[in-house]
């Protein structure tokens, strides 16, 4: 099991405890992120160290919308800085070619850049 995408430090926008379930994400980071609509999603609150799944559904393209959605909602607030991920089974010789899909996001959730490589952190 491996890290097949991320979007890094998205902002929620919303936080909508009536929806019906899931989390709303701007189409055009879904896309960059290669996250399919109705795909489990892990989300990592940065802000609250809450860690739950859902499933990802589309916001209008541009919007910067980022709504966690139904019981999720009891798990991140508006503001609240979070890292939505997605995990894919690969065979080994599909690792030789493996890289993860990785988006980062400015404080309006624009795409800032994309990489497939996370930096190596320097102590």
């Amino acid at each position: 099991m491996m890290l097949k995408s991320k979007v890094h430090r998205a902002r929620v926008t919303h936080s909508e405890l009536d929806y019906e379930g899931s989390i709303a994400i701007d189409s055009r980071l879904l896309d960059a992120a290669d996250i399919r609509e109705y795909e489990r999603v892990e989300i990592y609150n940065v802000t609250n160290g809450e860690r739950f799944s859902t499933y990802a559904i589309r916001a209008e393209a541009g919007s910067g919308i980022v709504s966690i959605n139904g019981a999720a909602a009891h798990k991140a607030s508006p503001g609240d800085i979070v890292i939505v991920c997605t995990y894919a089974e690969y065979e080994e010789k599909e690792l030789v070619v493996f890289k993860p899909r990785l988006v980062y996001v400015d404080a309006a959730n624009r795409i800032t850049r994309t990489a497939n490589a996370i930096p190596v952190q320097v102590a």
